[in-house]
């Protein structure tokens, strides 16, 4: 079987270098040509484990591993959930157990069979602290798995109302049992396979990934044989590989630029709102425990100002971590500019524009975008109520470490994905002290959010969350600012399937 892997180790070098090479020659060769697709993403793959490390709860990856692997669940263009590896799910009525029935027919890049044993083994994996998986405690709430053919039974253990919501997210994918386990991670990292539309080909750390079309997959047959995914995470690059033409698709530029490059021939756009939140991070430390300057750093913030400017009205202005058309999403809870009421609170606790309140604040540049241009406009409009924010850069990976060390600045720019929509994995995980994800750790929300997470009633898990919304605008813990719209750009030869999770997935790019 070793014939239909991806590439050796030697193979997978010696085709990075020659990759790298004519990456570097500038010339548009790699762009669409026939059964060839190129696609400058902003977002370098660190690991080829979507399912541990910080890495695997980056929303903005899951495209490239989407096309590599699949989920448990799938999920379409527009967030609702159907068949993935699993073509049936449930919970028993008195919610003790699960049973799941796992698709047939399915082979692993290698061409040997999915088993339900590679869905049990992955499940299993993924529960287990000392495997590294972010959201253990998810995986964690079911066990005692058997198999009766096809059919997988398991006991919950701790009943969590979104997990099948959670089989469509974050590091809900299946890896292959035995392959893994006769290579290793480290093997498992040279040379990845999934069940997935598309096989890792060349792959070069930092500069690219080639993927190629996988003949046996049990799903469409993707529309291109090759598909380059370039990472590029400047996005004047990203800009001017699609003018170049060294490019077919690009998305997360500024949106000056979108505007600017979908009125040239050749070339076309789509700009969606989508799941993902710009916000600000409050860390417990420093001056920001002190709630009279979280307050005031909100209220000195002018969000339709920013989105009208920066944006070129591309945004939907936020005061929650829940956004139009999630479960929790409550339009009355509002945290408005008011300058004015920043002096005073400011005032109440001795400070003023002679003598600033000072903190650091931490942000991506070019990552999404605008990203850096907002802090600097915010960091403007607070310098004016008597704040006083020094900017510093880093990158996304930089912020994933950080957070997870519990170790970010005072305040942290970073953008929030939740496609399945639920409470649960937005104002839930990111305020929840003992999440991984969550910054503020407060024992107050700890103890309004932890009950949440298992509350049967739907209806007063949805008001609790809502209650819980109001309870952190009115704390100030956490700085929302806008609903993204993700521009993406495009030759006229393609076509691209828009995905409100912001997902860029290349098996929904196909020929005009």
């Amino acid at each position: 079987m070793t014939s239909s892997l991806p590439l050796s180790r030697r193979g997978f070098m010696g085709a990075s270098a020659a990759l790298t090479a004519l990456l570097a020659t500038g010339t548009g060769v790699l762009a669409q040509s026939g059964d060839s697709l190129t696609i400058a993403y902003n977002l370098p793959v660190q690991s080829w484990d979507p399912t541990t490390g910080p890495a695997a709860v980056n929303p903005a990856l899951q495209s490239v591993y989407l096309a590599v692997f699949d989920r448990y669940i799938a999920q379409a263009p527009d967030l609702s959930f159907g068949p993935g590896l699993l073509t049936d799910w449930g919970f028993s009525e008195d919610k003790s157990q699960i049973t799941m029935t796992v698709r047939e027919g399915v082979t692993w890049h290698n061409g040997a069979p999915l088993t339900p044993e590679d869905i049990v083994w992955s499940l299993t994996r993924a529960g287990d602290p000392e495997t590294g998986n972010p959201m253990q405690f998810v995986w964690g709430k079911i066990g005692n798995f058997s198999v009766d053919g096809n059919v997988i039974t398991a006991d919950v253990k701790d009943f969590e109302p979104a997990l099948f919501k959670w089989m469509a997210f974050l590091t809900a994918f299946v890896l292959p049992k035995t392959y893994y386990e006769e290579v290793g991670a480290e093997g498992f990292e040279k040379a990845p396979i999934g069940t997935g539309p598309y096989m890792v080909d060349a792959f070069e750390q930092g500069a690219y990934v080639r993927l190629k079309a996988y003949p046996g997959y049990w799903g469409d047959k993707p529309a291109f044989e090759t598909v380059t995914i370039k990472f590029v995470t400047d996005a004047a690059s990203r800009v001017a590989e699609i003018e170049s033409g060294n490019s077919d698709v690009t998305s997360n530029i500024p949106y000056e630029e979108y505007d600017r490059l979908i009125a040239k021939d050749g070339l076309e756009g789509e700009a969606v709102p989508i799941t993902d939140i710009g916000m600000i991070f409050l860390n417990d430390i420093d001056v920001m425990l002190d709630k009279n300057v979280r307050l005031a750093a909100h209220h000195a913030i002018d969000k339709q100002l920013i989105i009208d400017r920066l944006l070129r009205g591309y945004g939907v202005p936020l005061s929650t971590l829940e956004v139009p058309g999630y479960a929790a999403y409550d339009e009355s809870i509002t945290v408005d500019y008011d300058p004015e009421k920043s002096k005073e609170l400011l005032a109440a606790s001795g400070y003023s524009t002679d003598t600033p309140v000072k903190f650091t604040i931490q942000t991506t540049r070019g990552f999404k975008p605008k990203d850096y241009e907002m802090i600097q406009a915010i960091v403007g409009m607070w310098r004016k109520v008597g704040i006083e924010a020094e900017i510093e850069v880093y990158e996304i990976a930089k912020h994933y470490e950080l957070r997870a060390a519990d170790t970010l600045a005072p305040a942290a720019f970073y953008n929030w994905g939740n496609s399945i929509g639920d409470p649960s994995t937005s104002t839930g995980f990111a305020m929840f002290g003992p999440s991984p994800h969550a910054v503020w750790d407060s024992a107050d929300l700890v103890e309004k959010i932890g009950p949440l997470f298992a509350e049967p009633d739907e209806d007063k898990r949805i008001a609790g969350y809502k209650d819980v919304s109001r309870y952190i605008a009115e704390e100030g813990y956490v700085i929302p600012l806008l609903q993204y719209v993700m521009p993406v750009v495009f030759r006229s030869t393609v076509a691209v399937t828009p995905y409100t999770s912001g997902d860029l997935l290349p098996q929904a790019i196909s020929k005009a």
